[in-house]
């Protein structure tokens, strides 16, 4: 019963927005993220060049695709960040 009652007392609070800033961490980890997705991205599409099938090709150009849109959608996240910062500093 106490260990339950301590377990409670050391949880940390469940934000419903996430808050205004970004932590060293976070942006080390989104940089991650960027960095990822534009080398598979480069991956898929030099792999597309050089393929002789058609089908594995089309689907070597639609995951380069996929990537790209999760960079750019990245991307923009950290823009929009950016400018609401600027805006409520």
């Amino acid at each position: 019963m106490q260990n339950q009652q301590m377990g409670q007392q050391n949880q940390q609070p469940i934000f419903q927005q996430p808050p205004h800033v970004i932590t060293t961490k976070d942006f080390s980890y989104i940089n991650d993220m960027l960095a990822w997705n534009l080398l598979a991205m480069k991956k898929a599409h030099h792999a597309a060049e050089h393929c002789q099938d058609q089908q594995i090709k089309n689907k070597l150009e639609a995951c380069g695709q996929m990537h790209q849109r999760h960079y750019s959608k990245l991307l923009a996240h950290l823009e929009e960040k950016q400018a609401n910062n600027s805006i409520t500093q």
